[in-house]
């Protein structure tokens, strides 16, 4: 006699109202985990939407800035779990012409990029990190 059946005979016997009930038992468990495996999915999803809001709003005031100019700035969201960095840096483009560069040295106007990162906690609570990065045309040498 196996261990399973020797354990079924020994708890459930040959009562079929015990077999259902230990058979729904297993049912309610199994879902009970699906739900629960999808609960912490939709918080996972919850946090990147949040990173992903704060990411594009420090992004639009940052390149929204008059004049623009290189700087850096950092900071939390009210609630501490969202943490943003900004910054701002001359855009120079890969694989740069030198005569379309010294061209561009002499226009008043200049690329910048602008990038955000944002760190927030993952499942499990290691940090994840979002970064959202644009170019922007501004002043050369703001006043």
């Amino acid at each position: 006699m196996s261990v399973l059946r020797f354990l079924w005979d020994f708890f459930v016997g040959d009562d079929p109202l015990v077999a259902a009930g230990v058979i729904v038992a297993l049912v309610v468990t199994a879902l009970f985990r699906l739900f629960g495996g999808a609960l912490g999915n939709a918080s996972a999803a919850d946090e990147w939407t949040r990173a992903l809001l704060v990411a594009q709003s420090r992004l639009a005031l940052a390149a929204a800035a008059v004049p623009l100019r290189e700087t850096s700035d950092g900071g939390t969201e009210a609630n501490g779990r969202i943490a943003w960095r900004t910054v701002v840096t001359p855009y120079v483009p890969p694989d740069a012409d030198q005569d379309l560069e010294g061209t561009a040295q002499a226009m008043p106007t200049r690329l910048y990029r602008v990038t955000v990162d944002v760190q927030f906690p993952g499942i499990g609570a290691q940090p994840r990190t979002l970064t959202l990065t644009t170019v922007r045309l501004g002043q050369r040498n703001p006043a």
